[in-house]
């Protein structure tokens, strides 16, 4: 009776045993493939229990969602021979499993073949560019052409090794540190350049405006001259004709004169010396001489 139980427990532990090596899981995020003899006779990206042979199918897991892996930076050389540095990332998936296990194996050997592939397309794509076409004031969407096709070349190299390259983001561009110096001097240079124009182009305009003040200040100085001595003149001749009808008879007229001898001996007599030296027939001696 004893040992039947132990036979029947040691029946039940293999049953158990087979049964855990006969199945396997697979999640909503990646792809599992049975390897039988280092060969893959299935794969499957339904998430849930599987069945497989025990203890002579090994299952693989690779990643079904979308990886990223940032590229360690590098250097690349324009087409007017200046170095660069390139810090990017790589957006990628598994998209054929079963090509991918068999070229690659593993995420970390692919990871190093992008990282490859990567550089070599920059090295090719920088080299037809100069580096003021990369390094420049102008908007910074007129470069994703070169992004997009830094991300297509990419795309169809990685292609061979089951994967799709779904971008390529260039962080940024640095450059080496002997370059620095120049481009930034070469940088200030343009945007001094710059700034003397606009400042030139400015005092132009502001000369054009100046003159042309000028022009209308001196027209109008002009005109009021003008409507000045025209109303100076209007006046004096109605002054002389108020004098005229005034002055009208020979009395009148004397004492329009005598008046104004009277006011002629006040003013030769408003200062220290107080000698008049008058001829005989002057109207001031008439007017001392016979009051």
């Amino acid at each position: 009776m004893k040992k039947r139980t132990i036979v029947f427990l040691l029946l039940a532990v293999v049953a158990v045993v087979l049964l855990l090596s006969s199945t396997y899981t697979v999640g909503e995020n990646e792809y599992a493939c049975v390897v039988r003899f280092s060969k893959i006779i299935d794969t499957t990206d339904a998430a849930g229990l599987h069945f497989k042979v025990p203890f002579i199918d090994s299952i693989k897991y690779f990643p079904k969602a979308t990886e990223l892996y940032d590229i360690p930076p590098s250097e690349v050389l324009t087409s007017d021979k200046q170095n660069m540095t390139v810090d990017c990332y790589v957006m990628w998936r598994v998209e054929d499993p079963l090509l991918f296990y068999q070229s690659l194996g593993s995420t970390t050997v692919a990871e190093q073949r992008l990282d490859a592939l990567t550089y070599n397309t920059l090295k090719n794509i920088m080299g037809t560019l100069k580096q003021a076409d990369i390094i420049n004031m102008d908007d910074g969407g007129e470069r994703n052409e070169i992004y997009n096709s830094i991300t297509g070349s990419v795309n169809n190299l990685a292609k061979n090794y089951g994967i799709t390259v779904l971008d390529v983001k260039i962080k940024r561009f640095d450059l080496p540190e002997s370059n620095e110096n120049a481009v930034y001097s070469r940088m200030i240079s343009e945007r001094n350049q710059m700034a003397e124009k606009y400042a030139a182009d400015g005092n132009y305009e502001a000369s054009l405006i100046r003159n042309d003040v000028d022009k209308q200040v001196n027209i109008m100085i002009s005109n009021a001259q003008a409507e000045a001595a025209k109303l100076e003149a209007e006046g004096e001749a109605e002054y002389m004709r108020m004098l005229a009808e005034a002055y009208d008879s020979d009395d009148k007229k004397d004492f329009y004169t005598f008046n104004l001898a009277l006011d002629a001996l006040k003013k030769s007599l408003s200062g220290e010396e107080k000698t008049v030296i008058l001829s005989s027939d002057s109207p001031l001696a008439q007017l001392l001489l016979n009051p």
